[in-house]
């Protein structure tokens, strides 16, 4: 395998997800272009500084050269020339380690800077993409995005983007001592140039394939790894084992090869490199010898001239070390920025409902082209009724529920409220008439008064306190030493699965939306707490739309109006009881349900 390009990762192969983009070479040089304009004040100091530091550097070689010089000219040192040269040496070596520490600290704080900024804006974009796009990625590649994508460029942000810098300005000052040393040596140093150029021609020609396949290949492996630990138990009942464990062998298989491809491209130019090093000096000593016999330069000349070129070893690595460094992050900085490439739902801000009137009307939607989970689906949600979404597990309730709550645009038809189109209206629009709870629910880092405020901001104490009773929170809660202040999340208290999706629905108390899409909102309770709490969430929801996803049929009977779901299909539509008598599908269900 080593030194042979393993197979290209194919994103068609088996997954669950689909991968947000990967941005495109000018996506990437304008958010570049963007961030060096928000700290170009900071790079002009860090370039500064540096060119002190690399100027004060080469006051050695002039002095020594210098020196050199004398000796060879008189035969003797004056005492008092040694002292200046002394004095003079030992002023530069203190202004160079000053401003190299200027340089370190300068170029740590623009790469955290920078950094943030990155961190920030994937977020803040995020954020404002379409729900459904987000939903459609999936975690597996959205967490190594912001995990394994962010860590890497860490470590570029805090040390390659200004070492990089450093480098060029170090190796082209250095070269501009050459040349005003000695200019007829200067050329000796493009002796080495052909064999570095040809190296980092056929490296970087395989590079960013490489990287990219490997960062994608380990996205998969994240992919993968998650969405069989999410779906444990749906594993475990269809005896899905085997296949899943296969498929993270073979995922693992095409990441390590890509990992050991990239390992031996590196194992192949850094030898070139260090070849260049002993080019460069032997060319300059050796050519510089000539000069100096032919009394063209003088030896004071060549000793300068043998110590610069000695120095640019250091810039000359630096810069490939870091370029290279740069390529993995140059992927990983394309997966960040991939995000600027989706539209944001903008929607349209003269777009609003006139009514609270849900209505689907002939809708077709698939999550892959050509494969409709739903067909022709048709449904008229009066304000404030209830309707129960019921029937076989994968039969599309969920994804109807999701299209009524705005998350997904049907490929097909309409879904409206109040007459104007959900897809077309802004998110934020939408989740002020429209609320969606599932069953994930999040615990956010902070008090248990933050986790409350993030759905409506201004809500006094006494709201929260009444919105955790509504849930049937106040067992705990009020139990909590910390009251309303206590840390819940990471770090903090641990909220059992039942008690964060009590929290999830308190927050849904609070935002107070006038239509809702409870999918398995009560799932992680068990039946008796569950009929408790949606018994004191009726009271709560008098009055609004509610659109509930069960398998409880309980939650059916309370119901205004059942739809039956089979197929993509709504098979049957009517009360309780009319449908009990019609003996169909939902008869069945509800027959087995009861025992």
């Amino acid at each position: 395998m080593i030194g042979v390009a393993p197979p290209a990762y194919d994103p068609a192969a088996p997954t669950t997800a689909h991968t947000l983009p990967v941005g495109s070479p000018a996506t990437v040089r304008a958010y570049i272009g963007e961030l060096f304009r928000r700290h170009r004040r900071a790079f002009l100091m860090l370039i500064t500084a540096n060119a002190i530091a690399v100027t004060a550097s080469m006051t050695g070689p002039y002095l020594l050269g210098g020196l050199v010089q004398d000796v060879t000219d008189t035969a003797a040192l004056r005492q008092l020339h040694l002292e200046r040269t002394i004095l003079l040496f030992t002023a530069a070596l203190v202004v160079q380690a000053y401003f190299i520490r200027e340089v370190r600290l300068r170029g740590a704080v623009l790469g955290e800077r920078m950094l943030a900024d990155l961190r920030e804006d994937f977020l803040v974009r995020s954020v404002g993409l379409p729900p459904g796009v987000l939903e459609r990625a999936g975690t597996g590649d959205l967490l190594s995005r912001i995990t394994t994508d962010v860590d890497r460029l860490a470590n570029a942000m805090r040390e390659a983007v200004p070492q990089l810098a450093i480098g060029v300005v170090w190796a082209a000052l250095l070269i501009g001592g050459l040349v005003v040393t000695a200019p007829a040596l200067a050329p000796a140093v493009l002796v080495a140039v052909p064999l570095l150029v040809a190296g980092c021609r056929w490296y970087f020609r395989r590079a960013p394939s490489a990287y990219r396949s490997e960062a994608a290949g380990y996205a998969a492996v994240a992919a993968t790894l998650t969405e069989t630990v999410d779906a444990g138990r749906t594993v475990e009942a269809h005896r899905l084992g085997p296949r899943r464990i296969e498929l993270s062998d073979s995922r693992i298989a095409q990441w390590t090869a890509w990992e050991r491809y990239t390992l031996w491209l590196r194992t192949v130019l850094f030898p070139i490199v260090n070849a260049t090093h002993v080019t460069v000096l032997c060319s300059v000593l050796m050519i510089g010898g000539v000069y100096v016999l032919q009394g063209w330069i003088g030896v004071g000349q060549l000793t300068t001239s043998a110590l610069i070129a000695q120095m640019l070893v250091d810039p000359v690595g630096l810069i490939l070390r870091w370029y290279d460094e740069l390529q993995v992050a140059q992927v990983s900085l394309a997966r960040l920025v991939g995000v600027r490439e989706i539209s944001p739902d903008g929607g349209d801000a003269c777009l609003a409902p006139d009514g609270r009137a849900v209505h689907a009307e002939a809708v077709h939607f698939g999550y892959r082209p050509g494969v409709d989970v739903l067909r022709q689906v048709s449904l008229r949600v009066a304000p404030g009724t209830r309707l129960a979404l019921v029937g076989p597990s994968g039969a599309g309730k969920s994804t109807l529920g999701r299209l009524l709550a705005g998350i997904y645009a049907p490929r097909d038809g309409r879904v409206t409220l109040g007459g104007a189109e959900l897809s077309r209206m802004p998110a934020e629009r939408v989740r002020a008439h429209v609320a969606l709870v599932n069953q994930e629910h999040h615990v956010f880092v902070g008090s248990l008064r933050d986790n409350l405020l993030l759905a409506r901001p201004g809500a006094k104490d006494s709201e929260l306190w009444a919105a955790l009773a509504a849930v049937d929170a106040q067992a705990w809660t009020s139990d909590l030493e910390g009251g309303l202040d206590t840390e819940v999340g990471s770090g903090g208290l641990a909220l059992t699965p039942a008690q964060a999706q009590q929290l999830a629905l308190a927050r849904l108390v609070l935002a107070d939306p006038h239509t809702l899409v409870l999918d398995e909102a009560t799932s992680l309770l068990d039946p008796r707490a569950a009929r408790h709490l949606e018994r004191s969430l009726a009271r709560v929801l008098d009055g609004r739309t509610v659109v509930a996803i069960a398998h409880r049929l309980h939650t059916a009977h309370d119901a205004d109006l059942i739809a039956v779901v089979e197929d993509g299909r709504i098979s049957e539509l009517g009360s309780h009881d009319a449908l009990v008598a019609a003996d169909g599908a939902y008869a069945a269900l509800w027959r087995s349900w009861h025992g």
